[in-house]
């Protein structure tokens, strides 16, 4: 399931400089932590932002926990 939401996470240097984002979106994954750490509810988060999914949200704190545990590396896409 991880694998699967970490799919939804995207760099792409033509967009916002390389940050990671959301596939599909312009929403900065770091913008997201954001949002929950500062307590927004899921319902909130998606009002505020309505290019984002409910997975585009679990895939974000997928990433935010990979790189807690300092695994992941994103790797260009073909």
């Amino acid at each position: 399931m991880e694998s699967e939401l970490l799919g939804l996470i995207e760099s792409d240097p033509l967009v916002l400089r390389g940050q990671a984002t959301v596939a599909g979106t312009r929403v900065a994954v770091s913008v997201v932590l954001d949002c929950l750490a500062a307590g927004l509810s899921e319902a909130e988060i998606l009002a505020e932002y309505p290019s984002l999914s409910t997975a585009g949200i679990r895939a974000c704190a997928a990433y935010g926990a990979a790189l807690a545990r300092d695994e992941l590396l994103l790797r260009d896409r073909d």
